[in-house]
C-alpha cells in the first residue's frame, strides 16, 4: 500500500513542477507593464564570461512603463546595454552614465495577439508535462497491478490519477486565462 502512496506523491509532485515551470515562463512574457523577470534571460559579457544580468546590476521598476538598471561597476553600463539589445525584446536602453533606463513601449493589437498564442503555447507545454506525469503514475499502477496489487485498488489508484489530472489542467487553464487577461487589457 505504501507503494500506491508513493505513486501518488510522486505523479502530484511532478505535475506540480509543470505548474511551477508554467507560472516562471509565464513572468517572462510582457504585458505592457515593466517587470525585472523581463531581462531574466539576458546574459552579459562580464570579463570574458557571459553571465545573466542579475549578476552584474540590479533590475527594478520605476514606474508602470520603466526598468531601471543600476550596475554594481560603472564599466559594465555599455556591456549591459549592449547585451540588451542583443537579446532581441525591442527594448531600447538608455544610458545617462550612472544607469540604464529602458522605457516600456505600449503593446500594439498585433503584439498583444502574438502574446496571447505565446501564453497559450507555453500551458499547452504545461499540460503536455501533466499528462507525462498521469502517463508515469498509470503505468506504475498497471506495473503494481502484475506485481499483486488488487485489481479493484488499482482502478481507485488510476482514478485518483485522473482526478490530480483533472485538477492540475485545470490550474493551467486559469493561470493562461489570467495572463491573456493581462496581456490583453490595454
Amino acid at each position: 500500500m505504501n507503494d500506491v502512496i508513493e505513486i501518488q506523491n510522486q505523479t502530484k509532485v511532478a505535475m506540480e513542477k509543470a505548474i511551477s515551470h508554467l507560472e516562471t515562463e509565464l513572468q517572462k512574457v510582457r504585458a505592457g507593464k515593466a517587470n525585472p523577470v523581463m531581462l531574466e534571460n539576458v546574459m552579459v559579457d562580464y570579463y570574458g564570461s557571459r553571465v545573466p544580468i542579475s549578476n552584474t546590476a540590479s533590475v527594478n521598476t520605476q514606474d508602470a512603463r520603466t526598468l531601471i538598471i543600476q550596475p554594481w561597476e560603472k564599466s559594465m553600463l555599455t556591456p549591459i546595454e549592449k547585451a540588451i539589445q542583443m537579446a532581441n525584446l525591442g527594448l531600447n536602453p538608455q544610458n545617462d552614465g550612472v544607469i540604464i533606463r529602458i522605457s516600456i513601449p505600449p503593446l500594439t493589437e498585433e503584439r498583444r495577439k502574438e502574446l496571447t498564442k505565446t501564453a497559450r503555447a507555453l500551458g499547452e507545454d504545461a499540460k503536455v508535462g501533466i499528462r507525462n506525469a498521469r502517463k508515469e503514475g498509470m503505468e506504475a499502477v498497471k506495473k503494481l497491478q502484475k506485481n499483486g496489487l488488487p485489481e479493484d485498488v488499482a482502478k481507485d489508484q488510476e482514478q485518483q490519477i485522473q482526478q490530480l489530472t483533472d485538477t492540475f489542467v485545470g490550474k493551467v487553464d486559469k493561470h493562461v486565462e489570467q495572463k491573456e487577461k493581462e496581456i490583453l487589457t490595454v
